[in-house]
């Protein structure tokens, strides 16, 4: 891999690519490799265009392939992605939990209190700069992007992609579920669906009103002691803080989370869990699903519960 630092940042521009290698079956014998680009392998418009430009961006059987030439059963197409700059100054990942690693998805199990991004609050001690931490580590030039980004103070499951094609074909396909703990008794099932808006454009806050964008969140109760229940809940939609404006809606606030009128007297933080997560593979196809356990904070909650 060829690397060059930029200034003192510690930022890189990696010149590593990460290749796409197909066969071209039958079905597409004579006709364009745009039309196996865009309908078989799933190429985003930005990022064909990108390797349009690239004389190696595209190749058949070794040589350079125009997007316009006709393929034929057999044809060794290999895709070369462009090589990226993350931008994100690399820290220690020492801790970091990882679930699922290939070249094009990253699958991390994220403590509570811990940043996904950078913000103004954070710098230098997110989970993305842990992640530039552990690719500079390996010698890779992916770059992380969050997929479905996780609240700082929700613990569980962040899938990542490692180029830009990963991301293109996961965005909006995949699938999460959450175990919360809520304040108050509830039972059986039910489905919120109230529109989510931002009250103040300064402020993080959310609120529930007909006024905002449209929100649809499903929970099931597992368990309750009266007091707290455990909830398995299902989004719709990807709105932010979507599960603890929606809970708090119905007069059951999560516990912990003092933002929503939650309680910290059984936790430090909003008891909120990505337990699972499903998807297709963004390049090979395969049905993949994963689940953690939540951490030792709310699993003393369920215990409590149970009990």
């Amino acid at each position: 891999m060829k690397e060059k630092k930029i200034g003192d940042s510690g930022l890189r521009v990696s010149t590593m690519q990460r290749s796409l290698t197909f066969i071209i079956p039958a079905v597409f014998d004579g006709k364009k490799l745009i039309a196996f680009l865009r309908g078989q392998v799933g190429v985003s418009v930005r990022t064909l265009a990108k390797l349009k430009a690239d004389p190696l961006g595209l190749l058949r059987n070794g040589e350079h392939i125009r997007t316009i030439d006709l393929l034929h059963t057999g044809d060794r197409i290999e895709v070369r992605l462009p090589a990226e700059n993350g931008g994100i100054a690399p820290a220690s990942f020492e801790g970091l939990d990882i679930v699922f690693e290939d070249a094009d998805v990253l699958l991390i199990n994220k403590p509570g209190n811990l940043a996904v991004h950078p913000t103004h609050n954070h710098q230098g001690d997110t989970l993305a700069n842990q992640v530039a931490g552990y690719l500079e580590q390996k010698g890779s030039g992916a770059v992380f992007r969050a997929v479905g980004r996780l609240d700082k103070t929700t613990s569980g499951l962040v899938l990542c992609a490692l180029n830009k094609h990963a991301a293109f074909r996961l965005s909006g396909a995949y699938e999460k579920e959450y175990l919360a703990i809520a304040e108050g008794a509830l039972t059986g099932s039910g489905t919120i669906d109230t529109p989510i808006y931002r009250p103040d454009p300064g402020k993080t806050l959310r609120a529930a009103g007909p006024e905002g964008d449209p929100a649809v969140t499903h929970w099931q109760a597992l368990a309750s002691n009266g007091s707290l229940t455990l909830l398995r809940i299902r989004l719709e939609t990807g709105r932010t803080h979507q599960i603890r404006v929606h809970m708090a809606s119905i007069g059951c606030p999560l516990a912990g989370d003092e933002m929503y009128g939650g309680s910290r007297k059984y936790i430090g933080r909003a008891a909120l869990h990505c337990e699972t997560v499903r998807f297709v593979h963004p390049v090979n196809g395969k049905a993949m699903a994963f689940t953690v356990s939540p951490p030792e904070d709310m699993r003393q909650l369920i215990n409590m519960i149970n009990n």
